[in-house]
């Protein structure tokens, strides 16, 4: 196991790994009980489009991720407004749309490029210095975020009309959450992938939920399945020489299945 730390890669697959789980379960928290989870799988369908774009112009596919992840977030909040719909129809029609954008790079790419997919199932133990770099800021942003807004956000996530009517501004703020999902899909992309990050985001907090009885024991413990599921994620893939993000996602998604059946407790989506 010493052995195994002493190799650069494995570092910062493992920092960024625990980057990545911490900050997803932690805004994940949030996307749970606000029934947003489908943000997550539109921006990250999105963000691979830019990826695409990216190495098809020869532009950093970090930064046009970016740029296409919050974009589809701006875009989608305007149509629902403009549209007086359910998010989840504009964010359906983006979600097909920027997959059909990403394609449509690809089959314009005069080369192949093997790098596009680990950005679509993801590639942790390829992660370089200047990636991490960029994780680790992106991440303490959207922490101190999270931590300055805490009270508000957990306020809005169980309701928002009293919110509003306590005077909290309960749709900016929400606006905000949004912008702080896309990141932390953003970030956690070429770890996990395009096709499987949206798992990342849902299931810490999904199984957080069984056994939480508030919302700060949800989030450390979501915070705690987030950071294992990743750093086991990243030792079966070298160990066993499998996808990575694929599993992440079954570790996650075993914890799960484990906290369904055993919690035996009341959702906290149904206590405060």
């Amino acid at each position: 196991m010493l052995e195994l730390l002493s190799y650069g890669f494995i570092q910062r697959a493992l920092l960024a790994s625990l980057l990545i789980g911490l900050v997803c379960a932690v805004i994940g928290v949030f996307a749970v009980l606000r029934g947003m989870t489908f943000i997550g799988a539109g921006t990250a369908h999105s963000a691979f489009a830019g990826v695409t774009f990216a190495f098809w112009i020869g532009f950093p596919p970090f930064l046009m991720a970016l740029v296409f992840g919050l974009s589809t977030v701006w875009i989608t909040s305007y149509v629902q407004e403009k549209g007086k719909m359910k998010p989840d129809v504009p964010i359906g029609v983006f979600y097909t749309f920027t997959m059909a954008l990403a394609i449509f790079f690809i089959g314009l790419m005069k080369t192949s490029r093997p790098e596009v997919f680990g950005y679509l199932f993801g590639s942790i133990l390829s992660v370089t210095q200047s990636e991490l770099i960029v994780i680790f800021a992106l991440s303490v942003v959207i922490l101190f975020i999270v931590g300055l807004f805490f009270k508000e956000f957990h306020f809005i996530s169980f309701d928002q009309d009293m919110a509003e009517a306590s005077g909290i501004p309960a749709k900016k703020l929400s606006f905000l959450l949004l912008n702080l999902i896309s990141l932390a899909v953003v970030i956690a992309l070429k770890s996990v992938g395009a096709m499987l990050v949206f798992a990342l985001l849902v299931i810490p907090a999904a199984a957080a939920q069984q056994w939480a009885t508030n919302m700060r024991s949800m989030m450390i413990t979501s915070a705690i399945i987030g950071v294992a599921s990743s750093w086991m994620g990243v030792l079966l893939s070298y160990w066993f020489d499998v996808p990575s993000g694929a599993t992440i996602v079954m570790f996650s998604a075993g914890v799960f299945l484990f906290s369904v059946l055993f919690s035996g407790r009341q959702r906290m989506g149904q206590t405060s």
